[in-house]
């Protein structure tokens, strides 16, 4: 099946309607924390990171610096310079570092999940078009979720805003099921994150990310080492 741009959309289309719902929350949840819809729109048009803007948002409406933003949203979207260097591998070899330095704007998990589960190699214009879908459901559910916030009572803003929080639930829980390993470093990464909550609330939102991130990660890989040559 040849991989074109007709192909990327019509595989994405799936995940622009899963990124519909998750962005409408984070619409509401942005200018419920003083965010126009404007602002709020911008932001998913320019960064396609669910977790990097949640945390974002929270950095904005706390105040927070700009080097607080700059290393937690280095650490939240580290993975994605991983899953770019794994999805080299699939590339075809018209994929020039003109076409890679545009891809990598839109490589996000489900993107990446998809591309590399295609047979035979990677061109650019399955990749455009996968994430121009994708990027349109993202904008999208944004501007129509900003648009709500401003104008729903707050206790029904307050209950759509947990969908954001509700889709890190669902791609956290299935793998701790599955891997002991992660099970462990997200239960050290809450008992961190309660920790830092009521123990220490001088400490802002956004540094309390990249400490309990950076400590949790680093006990897990000290407790359940990866052997070498395993896969």
């Amino acid at each position: 099946m040849k991989l074109t741009f007709r192909r990327g959309v019509i595989h994405g289309f799936p995940i622009c309607l899963g990124y519909l719902s998750v962005s409408f929350g984070f619409g509401i949840t942005a200018v419920a924390n003083g965010l126009t819809p404007l602002q709020a729109t911008l932001i998913s048009a320019f960064n396609l990171t669910s977790a990097g803007q949640a945390a974002g948002v929270g950095i904005i409406a706390t105040m927070g610096s700009y080097i607080e933003m700059v290393l937690s949203q280095f650490i939240i979207n580290l993975r994605y310079a991983l899953m770019g260097i794994s999805l080299t591998q699939k590339l075809d070899n018209c994929f020039i570092t003109p076409h890679r330095m545009i891809a990598a704007f839109g490589i996000t998990d489900e993107i990446f999940a998809v591309a590399y589960s295609q047979d035979g190699k990677i061109k650019p214009c399955y990749m455009y078009g996968m994430i121009f879908i994708s990027w349109l459901g993202w904008v999208g559910g944004t501007l129509l979720g900003s648009l709500a916030g401003t104008v729903l009572p707050a206790i029904i803003t307050g209950a759509l805003g947990i969908m954001l929080y509700a889709m890190f639930i669902a791609i956290v829980v299935p793998p701790a099921r599955q891997n002991g390993n992660i099970l462990f470093a997200v239960l050290i990464a809450t008992v961190l994150s309660i920790a830092c909550y009521y123990l220490a609330p001088f400490i802002s939102s956004g540094f309390a990310i990249i400490i309990c991130a950076v400590i949790a990660s680093t006990i897990a890989a000290i407790v359940f080492p990866v052997k070498e040559g395993e896969e």
